[in-house]
């Protein structure tokens, strides 16, 4: 499952995102994403778990959590349009 982490610290990077899930299940693939010139985080980023019940486990237990003194909004990725 393809799940997707909204209003990151700007400090987030792609194995701080991993670390947050991994207590809910494996972890195939965490990435931030950031802007092309400066590097620098957009505040969300993407987890990739293959075992869709942790998935779900890990969005109930991280959706309004603090990270970083930010609430962090997480639910499953909506393909793009």
């Amino acid at each position: 499952m393809e799940i997707y982490v909204g209003n990151l610290p700007w400090s987030v990077n792609d194995q701080d995102l991993a670390d947050a899930f991994k207590e809910f299940g494996t972890v195939d693939r965490a990435s931030v994403i950031v802007e092309r010139p400066s590097g620098r985080s957009k505040g969300f980023g993407f987890v990739t778990m293959n075992d869709n019940d942790e998935a779900s486990k890990a969005i109930d237990a991280l959706n309004g959590s603090d990270m970083a003194g930010r609430p962090l909004k997480v639910n499953e990725a909506r393909p793009k349009e």
